[in-house]
């Protein structure tokens, strides 16, 4: 079988995963069309704004799929084709469960953000840890976000226009973004952005088939770890493809479109479904790095040598041409900023929601976000590989915590808790294990012994789970 043929089956498998098992996941979470949504009891005109369907899938997709799912991607795939494999069966079976339930377990609660969900069904300690997690993963993605784009933009406008200024004007948007009502600015410019994101998708995928047919994957091998700096596949490469396959980031974003969708029966498409689009555009990258460098050696020289960004720069150009890949650039830097943006909208509201304080008026909010971006442009000057180190790893916790939590709410309600507590018992094996092998943000303890180690945490967990999990928290509400 050719090796292109591999890309297409994944593309495949993401439509029928969406199909077939979205479906699954909806039924065992029991939606209830005639229940009316947040947006329609807390309607405020600010947060709680009823918008169309395909608005809300285009805003949850350009929501989620920062720079993650391009950055992480490329840098996954040194770890050769098993990289295809985590895309495609992690955005089903992992980010797309993971998104579904953040979004609608917080419509349920009311709009609710996740560590009060996570409150709700893991307990009061839980919700304080995830509170501060929560807040200081979305400080990181912000900045990730923002100096990521600036990058990009310094390359291809003059030298005048350099970095700090790119990176000026992208903190000046996400401020005015923040504060804005959400239908007056995000609501209007998103669906335009989504265009150009899908033209970006397309268009690599397109010309890879026509450019480059016989070099598909032309250094994988199953079975083989092919990472130049002999890094081990388990956990880093399930920490380094984040937001193309699980992204706890995601939990902090869906709450956002909870607040707007009319109807619990949008949930599948808004949620699971935009979490498998942005499948596609991870497995689009993961394919870009294995096929347009000859060797896993190329590739990594380049990440090296400036970030993933100078691969979907060298990449985009030589396979779309100036026009083009223009185009496929500006769609990588629409990416992060229309992250960056609802991350630290989403900080606001939580530190908001942390101190039960108001957020109708313009100066309330202006009181939560002036101090919030002052922070995020202070780390902003941090060396980018630190900081993406920490985010990859808090992404994933998050994502197991708030998987956890999506299973307390099925077993105490009697459902098939499965579909979240596996995924959950295997990234929690992943991040442990991660942050004790890691040689400068973790233990730097032996590899093995980490694994072993995940592997009993994790095991442990589930136990617990199953145990104490049915145990009913005070204050949280059943007849949700």
């Amino acid at each position: 079988m050719p090796h292109f043929m591999w890309f297409i089956l994944a593309a495949i498998g993401l439509i029928v995963g969406y199909i077939i098992y979205g479906k699954i996941v909806e039924k065992c979470f029991v939606i209830d069309p005639n229940r009316k949504t947040p947006a329609i009891t807390k309607a405020d005109g600010v947060d709680y704004v009823v918008m169309p369907k395909w608005k809300l899938c285009l805003i949850q997709l350009l929501n989620i799929a920062g720079v993650g799912p391009v950055f992480g991607p490329i840098m996954g795939a040194l770890y050769g084709p098993q990289a295809l494999l985590w895309v495609v069966f992690g955005s089903i079976f992992a980010g797309a469960v993971h998104d579904y339930f953040g979004g609608m377990m917080s419509v349920r609660y009311g709009g609710a953000n996740v560590p009060q969900i996570v409150g709700f069904n893991l307990g009061n300690v839980a919700k304080q840890i995830m509170r501060i997690f929560s807040i200081l993963l979305l400080l990181l993605v912000g900045v990730v976000f923002a100096t990521s784009p600036a990058n990009l933009l310094a390359q291809l406008t003059p030298e005048s226009l350099d970095f700090l200024f790119w990176l000026g004007v992208i903190f000046v948007y996400y401020f005015v973004a923040t504060l804005v009502p959400i239908d007056k600015l995000i609501g209007r410019i998103y669906p335009v952005f989504g265009a150009l994101l899908i033209i970006m998708a397309v268009g690599m995928t397109i010309a890879l088939f026509v450019q480059m047919p016989d070099k598909f994957y032309s250094w994988a091998e199953w079975g083989v770890n092919p990472h130049p700096q002999d890094l081990p596949l388990w956990p880093l490469m399930f920490i380094t493809i984040a937001c193309g396959a699980l992204s706890g980031f995601h939990a902090t974003q869906s709450p956002l479109m909870a607040r707007c969708i009319a109807n619990e029966s949008e949930g599948r498409m808004v949620f699971y479904g935009a979490m498998i689009a942005e499948g596609f555009i991870g497995l689009v990258w993961v394919t870009v790095g294995m096929t347009f460098y000859p060797d896993p050696a190329s590739l990594n020289s380049t990440i090296n040598a400036g970030t993933a960004s100078a691969v979907v720069y060298d990449s985009s150009i030589a396979l779309m041409g100036n026009f083009g890949g223009l185009l496929a650039i500006l769609g990588v830097i629409v990416l992060p900023i229309t992250s960056g943006d609802t991350a630290f909208r989403a900080a606001r509201l939580t530190i908001a929601e942390a101190f039960n304080f108001d957020q109708t008026k313009p100066a309330k909010r202006l009181i939560i976000a002036v101090p919030v971006f002052a922070i995020g442009i202070a780390l902003s000057f941090i060396d980018f590989n630190i900081i993406w180190r920490y985010f990859g790893w808090s992404n994933q916790t998050l994502a197991a915590i708030m998987l956890w939590a999506a299973a307390a709410y099925l077993y105490r309600r009697h459902r098939i808790h499965y579909i979240c507590s596996i995924p959950a018992t295997f990234i929690t094996a992943a991040c442990v294990t991660y942050i004790l092998y890691e040689p400068n943000m973790g233990f730097g303890m032996d590899i093995t012994i980490s694994q072993i180690i995940g592997v009993v945490v994790a095991a442990l967990c589930f136990i617990w789970f199953i145990v104490g999990g049915k145990k009913e928290i005070v204050g949280a509400p059943m007849d949700v």
